[in-house]
């Protein structure tokens, strides 16, 4: 499996990500991740909608936090066919609970705890820390990627105003 380093940095030391970069204008890897409910969900499921997919290392960081609630709030505003998904390695147990205590109803959460099969076919698998990287992709009604952002230092939010640009160009 293909290894990547110096990408991004998490607290200022570089990581190495595992699996495969996806590119903007390529078609998205299908993947199979698990829901709060502990039953596989595809993302192949989705289509027909324009998808954020939302990646982060854990709901239960600070950033983390702050950029699903963020997606959540803005989700309102993009109408009913755009899903926004973030995923995660917490366990679905714990992004359950997250998302009852933060009021988060409009991102769906996913884990990806089982065997990485989004972060390593979207090359953002941690391989040492065994989290996900922060990135954010934007997936058309055809499956196909037409934005990403892999963001350079993990602690740091994604750039919300160029994510929902690309989303309401699809729309």
């Amino acid at each position: 499996m293909a290894e990547f380093e110096g990408l991004v940095t998490f607290q200022g030391s570089p990581v190495t990500l595992v699996g495969e970069q996806v590119e903007v204008d390529h078609k998205a890897p299908d993947f199979t991740v698990t829901g709060n409910d502990m039953q596989p969900v595809e993302c192949s499921s989705f289509l027909d909608s324009v998808v954020v997919i939302s990646s982060v290392p854990s709901l239960d960081t600070p950033v983390c936090d702050m950029e699903t609630r963020k997606f959540n709030q803005e989700a309102a505003s993009l109408g009913d066919d755009v899903v926004i998904l973030t995923i995660s390695m917490d366990l679905p147990f714990a992004q359950k609970r997250w998302c009852a205590a933060a009021g988060v109803k409009r991102v769906i959460t996913l884990s990806d705890y089982l065997d990485a099969q989004f972060g390593t076919k979207y090359g953002v698998l941690i391989k040492d820390l065994r989290l996900l990287a922060r990135a954010v992709f934007v997936v058309d009604r055809d499956g196909v990627i037409r934005f990403k952002e892999l963001v350079k230092e993990i602690t740091i939010e994604p750039d919300y105003a160029a994510v929902l640009k690309a989303v309401r160009q699809l729309t």
